[in-house]
């Protein structure tokens, strides 16, 4: 571990690796799959799951310059950044997409970006969309009063090469574990996650992601990434588009039941918009037979249900 590494790990005392937890659920085991658990929820109470595997080495790259990211207005990222800046003393900006947000009373996630010390900047959905030009991106430096060389960039979700590189580790965890793992599931927004999931894994278990989001664009998004970060393709990853439920926070009577009995079977409170999406994926593949009687799967819990409710039933 270099200096650096070893300096925000101390700061930070993040809980590396993270656990490993076998759960008893029928649903696996009356296909002869065994399920597992990787608690990446449990790394940091500010910064859980990938958001502490994708911040951490951009928070180096920063060294404590002012980091400006981008998020909606119940974007997990924008609170993990907002809780790094305030554990370790620097500056957030956060580009809040939607402009009609700012004159309205800040909901509790925004809420607490703002307590955690996050400069707001509430932008319109046009310019928001914009935000990988030049010229647009000019314009939220200048709005929040910095200049390029000042400032440390992280795009929405945290996703880019040292996001994917960081990722990467999660899947070393698991590739040299004891468990022989044959199936590693995520759930996917932007892409950073898998696409170092993926490399971490090599030639091991395969990967599963599990998008939130409609389109069918995060193929091409996680190529781009693991070209950036790797040099090109690594590891054996695929997509599974069938489990978004109608789009990013949404949901469906279906989901939400699935997701209260897992928690109640198994103590483990299921965060909607992410984690209860890969988990339901993962049934409906062990039902159809997709994982061979004898599987392990793995089921990467990235974040927490903090109690909020951010995800709506169409």
């Amino acid at each position: 571990m270099n200096r650096e590494k070893s300096d925000l790990a101390a700061a930070l005392r993040p809980r590396l690796p993270s656990p490993l937890q076998p759960v008893g659920d029928e649903r696996f085991e009356r296909h002869g799959v065994r399920l597992l658990l990787k608690r990446d929820d449990l790394i940091h109470p500010d910064l859980p799951g990938n958001k502490w595997r994708k911040l951490a080495p951009n928070l180096r790259a920063a060294a404590g310059r002012p980091v400006l990211t981008f998020g909606g207005a119940y974007s997990n990222h924008l609170r993990a950044t907002a809780a790094a800046g305030r554990l370790l003393g620097f500056p957030t900006i956060g580009v809040v997409r939607g402009d009609e947000l700012a004159t309205r009373p800040l909901n509790p996630s925004l809420s607490r970006c703002a307590a955690d010390g996050m400069r707001l900047l509430f932008a319109d959905r046009a310019a928001y969309r914009a935000k990988g030009d030049a010229d647009v991106l000019a314009r939220f430096l200048r709005a929040a009063g910095v200049g390029a060389d000042d400032v440390y960039v992280v795009p929405e979700g945290g996703s880019n090469a040292l996001a994917a590189q960081g990722c990467a580790e999660l899947g070393r965890e698991l590739r040299d574990h004891d468990e022989d793992v044959d199936v590693v599931a995520v759930a996917c927004g932007t892409g950073g996650t898998l696409a170092g999931l993926a490399a971490g894994l090599g030639q091991g278990p395969r990967a599963i992601g599990f998008p939130v989001l409609r389109g069918g664009f995060l193929g091409e998004a996680i190529r781009a990434l693991q070209q950036e970060a790797f040099g090109g393709p690594a590891g054996d990853w695929s997509l599974d588009d069938r489990f978004h439920f109608g789009g990013y926070a949404r949901t469906s009577p279906v989901l939400d039941a699935f997701a209260r009995d897992f928690g109640e079977r198994h103590g483990l409170p299921v965060e909607r918009v992410y984690v209860a999406k890969a988990l339901y994926g993962l049934s409906v593949l062990a039902a159809e037979g997709a994982f061979p009687a004898g599987s392990t799967v793995v089921a990467v819990v990235t974040g927490r249900d903090d109690g909020s409710d951010q995800a709506s039933s169409r």
